[in-house]
């Protein structure tokens, strides 16, 4: 959510910021703009909607300096418009500052700046820190921004620059992602990694509190308690290219057909058939706490809470211990009864979400052991947790997540598998068979991707329905939920998803034959069920479209379109049947002609709450 660029060097600072935004398309947005000091001067450019509208206006007006910051802004204070975009400057347009986060005292601030005399330009309440900056501004720009910060409260990434000291960035975070990407006669801060690769693979990880002054040869950081201090450089061995189509038409086409090697990449140095062995190394979770754990709560929000779903069969079946799963936006806010005899996962992809990084503080505050499932190393989420088991994904760039989820179900596999292990609750050889099983699930999908063909010809036949009903039973109970996700996300289109067995409780009412019913039906011991609940739904004109397990004779008598997947232990169909519902949103959305990869009124990381 929001994306921040800065540059300072001997390079074209417009260009550099501008390709780097373009980078951060993903996180979402509804404007941009970029600043720089040029002559003695501040000059600005910012407009509304997509960064072609930037372009344009840059090619109209172009800017020509070595230093800048730039922003995309997704609305959270002020409606989308060019007076709320970024960047934002104080009344005497000396200060400008791009902003990420939410100022939660600044109507306070807001309205004591406005007694002091200042007059605000714009609803948010980034452009109160631009004032606050300039209020103490004496001829010294690091410390006007650290005496700034100490009158806010909230979460904040800011990019400052000044038009009387045009040889410095001064940036600043507090619990929302900010790194300083580290270069040769030039440097750079942004939200995100994919914004600099580019540039520089050397990135320096920003951490609460840390206030940076950046030049084109230096780079000083004060952290929380004022005392200067070096941050490690990391190396980013991410390529670029990575984060290309690759020759798809949409990143989400790429990532779904990526999701093999991705699983793959997850299991590798962990799981190992041959020796019927699990093995997470970075995990150092005691066995004896592993063997007295009272209730394991899982955490998460949208897919990721989708995948601790699936999760909560898993630890139930294979360690006999009760299982929790909350939306993380809830959780802190009915008193959770956790305590050092319980284990707290997190799951978040970019490992910034704002309320399960909420979630999670409150759990370390509670005394319980926390883990995070999570992609993105370096992440807040990842560095405050006391435990991390990374998913090795890459870079996400569509929205709507795909391979993240997938790879958060092997995770969370593979920690239930590991600890099942530890806490002897499973037979060595169910034990061997299962991760014989997980093992199998990399080459099932891509078998799978390989004859998937028939899922863009239902796409077609049904994309004109205004409302979806997805139906799933047990294990598939939670991939029902995604599936219909999926299709909200990027299509647009109504969509639920429920328990097959709940359809009697409420939603039999709306089915008639305008409906389409997607029912994930494969093998296993609720299959009967399922097959019963379409029976239900066909009695009433509904039209089925089934996920179902190749050869399945069956089904095909009851259904009006079939999706074969290859066959699998029913407790590992998840991984195989979550696929087509990707497919089938993405190709009704593509059908439709809707933006695939940035989806109206979505971010791909949600920093704030």
């Amino acid at each position: 959510m929001c994306g921040i660029v800065g540059c300072i060097g001997n390079k074209n600072a417009s260009d550099i910021i501008f390709n780097g935004l373009k980078k951060l398309e993903y996180r979402g947005y509804d404007s941009s703009g970029i600043a720089v000091v040029s002559d003695g001067k501040l000059d600005i450019r910012r407009s509304v909607g997509k960064l072609c509208n930037l372009a344009q206006l840059l090619k109209e007006k172009p800017l020509h300096s070595d230093l800048g910051i730039g922003h995309t802004r997704w609305a959270t204070h002020g409606k989308p418009s060019e007076e709320n975009a970024h960047p934002h400057t104080d009344p005497t347009k000396s200060i400008v500052i791009v902003h990420n986060g939410i100022i939660e005292n600044y109507i306070e601030l807001k309205t004591k700046l406005q007694k002091e005399g200042n007059v605000f330009k714009s609803e948010t309440d980034t452009e109160v820190v631009a004032h606050l900056i300039k209020k103490y501004y004496k001829n010294n720009l690091f410390e006007a921004v650290k005496m700034a910060l100490k009158d806010v409260r909230g979460s904040y990434a800011l990019g400052v620059i000044c038009k009387d000291e045009p040889d410095k960035i001064v940036c600043a975070r507090y619990d929302a992602p900010l790194i300083v990407g580290v270069g040769k006669g030039e440097n750079f801060i942004a939200s995100d990694i994919p914004a600099l690769l580019s540039y520089t693979r050397n990135m320096i990880f920003l951490e609460n509190g840390d206030i940076a002054e950046i030049t084109r040869e230096s780079i000083k950081i004060e952290n929380a308690a004022g005392k200067q201090i070096e941050r490690d450089v990391k190396n980013i061995q991410w390529d670029a290219v990575t984060a290309e189509k690759d020759g798809y038409k949409h990143f989400m086409l790429k990532e779904i057909f990526e999701q093999p090697r991705t699983i793959e990449d997850t299991l590798k140095g962990r799981v190992f058939p041959d020796e019927a062995r699990v093995y997470v190394e970075e995990v150092k979770i005691e066995t004896k706490f592993i063997k007295d754990l009272s209730k394991i709560c899982i955490i998460g929000c949208g897919t990721s809470y989708n995948a601790g779903l699936v999760a909560k069969f898993l630890f139930e079946k294979f360690l006999r211990v009760t299982v929790e799963v909350d939306i993380a936006s809830e959780f802190r806010y009915r008193e959770p009864v956790i305590d050092n005899k319980t284990l707290v996962i997190v799951i978040s992809q970019s490992g910034e979400t704002a309320d399960t990084l909420a979630a999670l503080r409150l759990a370390n505050k509670k005394g319980c052991q926390t883990l995070a499932v999570c992609n993105v190393m370096e992440s807040s989420i990842s560095r405050e947790a006391q435990h991390v088991i990374y998913t090795r994904c890459g870079p996400e760039i569509g929205v709507a997540s795909t391979k993240a989820f997938t790879g958060q179900l092997t995770a969370l596999y593979i920690l239930a598998l590991d600890w099942a292990a530890k806490k002897e609750s499973l037979s060595k050889d169910v034990l061997k068979e299962y991760i014989k099983e997980l093992w199998s699930i990399p080459v099932k999908v891509g078998d799978f991707l390989k004859t998937s063909d028939n899922v863009k010809e239902v796409a077609k036949n049904f994309s004109a329905k205004r409302d979806f009903l997805y139906l799933g039973r047990h294990v598939n109970f939670p991939i029902a939920l995604e599936g219909a996700l999926k299709l909200k996300e990027i299509s647009y289109i109504h969509a639920e998803g429920y328990a097959a067995g709940e359809m009697k409780h409420g939603p039999i009412a709306l089915i008639d034959e305008s409906m389409p019913i997607v029912a994930i039906a494969p093998l296993g011991d609720v299959y009967e069920k399922i097959l019963s609940n379409i029976s239900e739904a066909k009695a009433r004109g509904a039209i089925v479209i089934a996920v179902a397990s190749e050869n399945d004779k069956e089904i095909k008598q009851k259904s009006d379109a079939q999706i074969y997947v290859p066959a699998t232990s029913e407790l590992f169909s998840p991984f195989i049947t979550v696929i087509p519902l990707q497919l089938l949103a993405y190709f009704v959305a593509e059908v439709l002609g809707k933006d695939v990869d940035q989806p109206r009124n979505l971010a791909k990381s949600v920093t704030v709450e």
